[in-house]
């Protein structure tokens, strides 16, 4: 498998969010190796969880398909144990939330997460300040650390300092969802994140577009894409070619930034 330094050696990279279970399990593991096997250097794999706080309408509404189609944490693991039997060795993130973490007990939870080759790990409702059990567990295993507009200078200092494997840049403030345009303050807070760290910063929330990727890919190490390629590939007759396509899209222009 690949790791995350030896991805990031050729910035800017694509890093698309889907989650496990939509629009049903067999579907989401074509789809995921689909946007493997077509231009995603990283993958966020999103696990579902009942109230997920940071995402907006879209998300919600496929990790809500997803829990009433049965998906279970355990479920998630067992789908990135096929997407590596299949081939797929960019690094895989874990995306999701604290609590089903705990409902599995978190030693056991690192070490089958460990087991079917999961990389790292985004938390949003686990700040650093509250990450330390989980953090001796993981050992090398990264728990990304997330940082938004909103985030005061010192504790912004605090953080990218600490910061394991990249971190992920909010570009608004707000829950996730494409917007019509990226934030004209983005550059700025790029620069002011990579004072204080030597890790890849890579920006998320708000893309919808391939063309606003390629924009975000001038200032940035990476881009997150996540609503915008669940959307269009929840609306489609043939969901797996979709998400093909969107990974061709989306890479072909991020790396004209390159």
């Amino acid at each position: 498998m690949s790791s995350l330094s030896d991805v990031f050696k050729n910035k800017p990279i694509f890093m698309p969010y889907f989650p496990v279970g939509y629009p049903n399990l067999g579907l989401s593991i074509d789809i995921l190796e689909a946007l493997a096997k077509n231009g995603a250097d990283i993958i966020e794999v999103g696990f579902s969880f009942s109230d997920p706080l940071a995402d907006g309408p879209v998300i919600q509404q496929a990790t809500q398909i997803a829990l009433e189609n049965g998906i279970t944490t355990h479920k998630t693991l067992q789908a990135i144990a096929e997407l590596r039997q299949r081939g797929v060795s960019i690094p895989l993130i874990l995306m999701g939330y604290y609590n089903p973490m705990l409902a599995y007990g978190l030693k056991k939870f690192v070490q089958d997460a460990r087991m079917v080759g999961v990389n790292g790990f985004i938390i949003p409702d686990l700040p650093p300040e509250e990450a330390d059990e989980l953090a001796e567990i993981l050992g090398d295993l990264p728990q990304i650390c997330m940082l938004a507009p909103t985030t005061p200078e010192n504790r912004m200092e605090e953080v990218a300092r600490a910061a394991k494997g990249f971190i992920y840049l909010v570009s608004v403030t707000g829950v996730t969802g494409t917007r019509t345009s990226i934030s004209a303050g983005i550059t700025g807070l790029v620069d002011k994140v990579r004072q204080h760290t030597g890790v890849p910063v890579c920006v998320g929330f708000g893309i919808g577009t391939p063309e606003q990727a390629r924009e975000v890919a001038e200032i940035a190490d990476g881009v997150i894409v996540g609503s915008a390629i669940v959307r269009a590939v929840g609306s489609s007759v043939d969901p797996v070619k979709t998400a093909g396509e969107l990974a061709q899209a989306f890479k072909t222009e991020i790396l004209k930034a390159g």
